[in-house]
Parts: C-alpha cells; structure tokens; sequence
C-alpha cells in the first residue's frame, strides 16, 4: 500500500506570522477570568440540559450566569480606567 501524500509543501502551517504576538497573549491573560467564567456558565446549562430541570440546576446556572457578568463587568472597568489614563 502506498501512502498518500500531498505534493504542494504546508505554506501556512508553520508561518511565523501565525504565531500570537506578546500583547495577545497578555490580552487572553487578561480575559481569562472572564473565559473561565463562560466556561462555567456553559457547564451549568449543559449539565441542566442533560437532567430533569431541578432546583439546584437553576440555581448553579443562575450563579455561574452572575459570576459570567460580574467577570466582564470587571473587565469592562479596568478597560475604561486604561483607556481614561
């Protein structure tokens, strides 16, 4: 059996432009609170959607929904005290 290859070499796959620079990494640093919290609130409802809807999975999804908002709301501030200094 012979193997199949491509004939053209991967231009883009490993082209140094591809890479994140140092301000976006900081940035997703920066957000990563408020990823995590997405995270969360993404793991309550999936596990609400999995179950017969019960108290306690309204609640986890209702408290991972406010820690999502309280999340950006700190993002929110600390961007519009940047952007005044």
């Amino acid at each position: 059996m012979n193997p199949i290859v491509t004939v053209q070499e991967a231009v883009t796959a490993f082209a140094d432009w591809m890479e994140p620079t140092d301000a976006e990494l900081k940035a997703i640093e920066l957000e990563m609170p408020a990823i995590l919290a997405d995270v969360d609130l993404v793991d309550a409802e999936i596990a609400a959607l999995e179950t017969r809807p019960a108290e306690l999975d309204a609640r986890r999804t209702r408290r991972a929904r406010r820690k999502a908002l309280a999340t950006r709301v700190v993002l929110a501030n600390r961007a519009g005290c940047e952007e005044a200094a």
